[in-house]
C-alpha cells in the first residue's frame, strides 16, 4: 500500500498525515475510513518559498527606483531620507529570515495547501511589498511563552508595529493591521488545539496578546 496523496482520512476525528500507510495503522480489520478529495494541492514548503521570495525582490524593485516604474523625474528616482535605507535592511532581513526558517526550521503538521490559495496569498504578500515603499513618508525572550500560545506571532506583530512607526507610512500601517488580524485567527486556532490536546494547559495563557487576546 502506498502513502495517501491528496486525500484526508478521518479516523476518530483526526486526519492522517500524508506519509502514513494504511496497512501500518493500529486499527484492526473493522475500522471505518472516510476519504475526502482535497483537489489540487501544493506543499507548504513550496508555498512559503514562493510567498517570501516575491516580497524580497519586489521590494528591491521599488527601493532602487527603477525608471520604468517611476519615470525619469528625480523627485521619484531618489530619496534623501536615511529611513528608506534602514527600512529596506529591516524588510530584507525579515524575509531572508523567513526563507531560512522555511528551509531549515519549520515542520508542518499538514503537508499541503489547496493550490488555489497560493494566488490569494501571493497577492497579499507581493502586492503589499510593492505598496510599502513607493512614497516612504536577539532572539525572542522565552518568558513570553508563559503568557501566550503563539509568541512567534506576538513578536512578528510587534516588529511590524515598529516598522510602521519607523516609516510612518500608511500602507505599512494597513499591512500591519491585516497581519495582526490574520495572525490572531491563526493563534486562536492553535490555542484551541492546545486546549484540546493538553488537559493541564495553563488557563491564564492567551492566544497572542498576554492577558487580553
Amino acid at each position: 500500500m502506498s502513502p495517501l496523496s491528496n486525500c484526508s482520512v478521518n479516523l476518530k476525528g483526526k486526519s492522517l498525515r500524508d506519509e502514513e500507510i494504511l496497512q501500518h495503522l493500529p486499527v484492526g480489520t473493522t475500522a471505518t475510513l472516510y476519504f475526502k478529495d482535497l483537489g489540487p494541492q501544493i506543499g507548504w514548503t513550496t508555498v512559503f518559498l514562493i510567498e517570501y521570495t516575491g516580497p524580497l525582490f519586489i521590494y528591491f524593485l521599488f527601493y532602487f527606483r527603477m525608471t520604468f516604474v517611476y519615470g525619469l523625474d528625480e523627485r521619484f528616482t531618489s530619496s534623501p531620507h536615511p529611513v528608506v535605507n534602514l527600512a529596506c535592511i529591516c524588510h530584507s532581513f525579515h524575509y531572508i529570515k523567513r526563507l531560512i526558517e522555511t528551509v531549515f526550521v519549520h515542520r508542518f503538521s499538514r503537508g499541503t495547501m489547496p493550490l488555489r490559495n497560493i494566488v490569494k496569498n501571493c497577492l497579499y504578500y507581493w502586492g503589499f511589498a510593492a505598496w510599502l515603499i513607493p512614497y516612504p513618508t536577539k532572539n525572542p525572550f522565552t518568558w513570553l511563552f508563559f503568557f501566550v500560545s503563539c509568541p512567534n506571532y506576538t513578536y512578528e506583530v510587534g516588529t511590524w508595529i515598529s516598522f510602521t512607526i519607523m516609516t510612518q507610512c500608511v500602507p505599512v500601517g494597513l499591512f500591519t493591521l491585516l497581519c495582526f488580524i490574520q495572525m490572531t485567527i491563526w493563534a486562536k486556532d492553535k490555542h484551541c488545539t492546545y486546549l484540546r490536546e493538553f488537559k493541564n494547559y495553563p488557563s491564564h495563557r492567551m492566544p497572542i496578546i498576554p492577558f487580553l487576546l
